[in-house]
């Protein structure tokens, strides 16, 4: 037992003094640690021989009772508590007698798989115990859920990845190989993690695809460095290290590690500045967003929404042009903000509610009427202003409204009822996902309108026809039950017991709104239906990618979903009467119009190169002998491109020592070709010549020495571009 103390010269600035921060909870700790024993150098805490490696601290008990404050003075906690903390792989070092976290069995079974991979030899490499620490840690990750983003968690994951991969990259790996390490950790640790074993393939995919993005980062990031470096320079300026960072995702410590190894410095002072220098760049756009924000200090408003469309309420505020005004006059666009209101504001994904407001206030159960109106004002969008203060957004068509003044708000029920198919059917299928795909699948973004949904998630392949179907086959199946949706009012707690499902990175109050439809239970702030019947029909409108390990899919329900499917069942109709067939008779008829479009391709192909064929051999007769070359040019009638290359080779076969410009019409359309036999591209070169005749009918073109294709739009220039040919030929002979 080591009594420690205080012994840094202040109180509280001790070695068993425990703070997470500056700030923040903190106190005394008890740490334990472990006697390796006398034949292991290294003293006990406390002593100037403690950073040796005989006494290891495998556990530590902190007494939390202060929270220190930013001046630097302590109060006490109000639940003081004991927090303690055990060092899992240390232990497992002691029990397997090794001095070392990466000695233990699960580090040396990833260190070799690393070494196998990376092709390194040295058991002993640091870079190799990166590479096995971050396959772990990766990997882990993406089971629960992370894909390698651009902003938060997501960002830490693509960081860790990319330190593990320049890792390798320094050990002289220049492909992917980090992801081939995935079933040797299954091997490791899946029967102690089940559930993370069965995603082996999955993980392995998603690492794969981040790892083949950023080689190609790294391949660009080399070429951009090696130009930067030519002629011999010795400080790579900071400006082209920020771009790399910057502009290519090409890590700073990379950059320097490379230029370390040509003896080269990186001006990190100019990197720093560029940095500084986008930082106040953004800091100003985001001063230039706040101040077009609207400013509000009053109370929040009422939401009566959920339960109805329609109510007499109050003006509070009104904005013109982003500046409060005391009234807005008709012709006006500005944003009302009402003390009570049934306008939903977009969040949660759900658009905002549009409609009418409206004085005075029409007969109860009546549409809105505009012309019984001496007050209209039209909501195109219903936007939050603060959390609970709804800005109405829209355009006063008639009359004057000052603050203060009485008016209806009224929704329009139609937008809304079909907004709420959208929402409701959100749920559901983002269940039917997680079924049909697997349990990884989460939330990754979603717009709710009258439209459609459209519903982003993590996924790292297509998601199949039959998965469609699937998909479609389960949410109608919850929609023809027709269970009734219920809304409660809970605390967080209380929800987190119903097993409601929350969004990772969502802000979540004291109090949630947890939504029960059909057999879904989440977390939602947004307007749904009564029953999963009223959604009526829901069917998968579109799929695919929108980022690396994120797919999309847009779908749509009741009436549009209807007309929809009406839609190609008209276009379905239409093909089948164009080609005389029944509609099941469709696929089939067309995949035999395919077979027959084919054959008649291989056929008029063939035709075309006899016919081709046949001019060629008319054409070698019209070619010049010039200084010892045979050159030709001429025009080749009913040739394609794939026809001139052709009878080229066929010519310059037949020519043996010669230069050949071909060219045809098609439509408005030139197509020319160029070729130089093998023994002339020393003083003739094809891709020079076919840019020559192509410049004199409107285009340009390119190719190799001996062969090069170009395009014109000029046809009716052809003829003198042929002509100059000899000519052109015999100033470079």
């Amino acid at each position: 037992m080591i009594r420690i103390g205080d012994n840094k010269g202040k109180k509280y600035a001790s070695d068993n003094f425990w703070m997470m921060a500056d700030t923040g909870p903190c106190g005394p700790c008890s740490e334990i640690f472990y006697d390796h024993g006398a034949h292991i150098p290294g003293g006990p805490p406390g002593s100037p021989g403690e950073d040796g490696d005989r006494f290891i601290e495998i556990w530590n008990h902190v007494f939390m009772q202060f929270d220190m404050q930013p001046d630097g003075s302590l109060v006490k906690l109000p639940a003081p508590c004991v927090d303690t903390g055990m060092g899992l792989e240390r232990l497992a070092a002691i029990l397997q007698h090794v001095h070392s976290n990466y000695e233990i069995d699960l580090f040396q079974g990833l260190i070799a798989a690393a070494a196998r991979e990376a092709g390194c030899a040295d058991l002993q490499n640091a870079s190799l115990k990166v590479i096995a620490d971050h396959i772990r840690a990766t990997a882990f990750l993406v089971g629960d859920g992370v894909i390698p983003s651009n902003e938060g968690r997501g960002y830490v994951q693509r960081r860790i990845i990319r330190r593990a991969i320049r890792h390798g990259y320094k050990l002289g790996q220049k492909t992917p190989f980090f992801h081939k390490l995935v079933p040797d950790l299954v091997a490791l640790m899946g029967e102690a993690y089940p559930r993370f074993a069965s995603q082996g393939t999955r993980i392995s995919e998603v690492l794969k695809v981040e790892e083949e993005r950023f080689f190609e980062t790294l391949a660009i990031g080399m070429e951009i460095l090696d130009t930067a470096l030519t002629g011999g320079a010795k400080v790579l300026p900071g400006d082209v290290a920020f771009k790399l960072h910057d502009t290519y995702g090409f890590p700073l410590d990379l950059t320097q590690d490379v230029c370390r190894e040509r003896g080269v410095t990186v001006d990190e002072a100019g990197f720093a500045a560029a940095m500084d220098r986008q930082k106040t760049q953004a800091r100003a756009a985001g001063k230039f967003k706040m101040d077009k924000a609207l400013e509000y200090n009053g109370d929040g408003n009422d939401f009566v929404g959920y339960d109805s469309l329609s109510i007499a309420t109050k003006i509070v505020a009104i904005y013109v042009e982003g500046a409060v005004a005391k009234e807005l006059k008709a012709g006006q666009n500005g944003v009302l903000v009402l003390e009570t209101t049934p306008f939903y504001a977009e969040s949660g994904g759900q658009v905002g509610d549009v409609g009418w407001l409206v004085a005075p206030a029409p007969v109860k159960g009546a549409p809105v009427s505009l012309d019984a109106a001496t007050v209209a004002f039209e909501v195109v969008d219903t936007q939050k202003i603060k959390s609970d203060v709804y800005g109405h957004h829209g355009s006063l068509r008639k009359g004057q409204v000052i603050v203060g003044d009485t008016i209806t708000a009224h929704v329009n029920p139609e937008v809304r009822a079909a907004s709420k198919r959208n929402h409701s059917v959100t749920h559901l299928m983002h269940k039917a996902l997680r079924e049909v795909l697997g349990e990884h699948v989460q939330q990754k973004g979603s717009l709710v309108d009258a439209q459609k949904t459209r519903f982003d998630f993590t996924h790292n392949a297509p998601v199949t026809d039959a998965q469609i179907r699937e998909i479609e086959s389960l949410v109608n199946a919850e929609i023809l039950a027709n269970a009734p949706t219920q809304a409660r009012l809970m605390d967080i707690e209380a929800a987190k017991q119903t097993g409601a499902m929350m969004l990772f990175g969502e802000k979540y109050g004291e109090i949630v709104r947890v939504l029960d439809i059909g057999t879904t239970t989440e977390l939602c702030g947004g307007t749904h239906v009564q029953r999963t019947g009223d959604i009526g029909f829901f069917t998968i409108t579109a799929e695919g990618g929108v980022a690396a390990g994120v797919r999309r899919v847009e779908a749509v329900t009741g009436l549009v979903a209807l007309n929809y499917v009406q839609g190609i069942e008209a276009t379905l109709g239409g093909v089948a009467g164009t080609l005389r067939v029944t509609s099941d008779e469709v696929p089939a008829r067309v995949d035999a119009m395919i077979v027959q479009v084919r054959e008649l391709e291989k056929e008029l192909a063939s035709l075309k190169g006899k016919l081709a064929s046949s001019q060629g051999d008319e054409l070698m007769q019209k070619a010049e002998d010039v200084k010892g070359v045979k050159v030709l040019a001429a025009r080749l009638e009913g040739a394609d491109a794939k026809t001139l290359r052709d009878t080229m080779d066929k010519l310059k076969d037949k020519l043996k020592t010669a230069v050949i410009v071909l060219a045809t019409v098609e439509g408005d359309k030139v197509q020319i070709a160029a070729g130089v036999t093998s023994d002339s591209v020393g003083k003739v070169k094809a891709g020079e010549l076919v840019n020559f005749v192509a410049s004199q009918v409107g285009g340009k073109g390119g190719g190799k020495a001996d062969m090069a294709m170009a395009g014109g739009t000029e046809p009716g220039k052809l003829a003198g571009a042929l002509a100059s040919v000899q000519a052109w030929v015999t100033a470079k002979l």
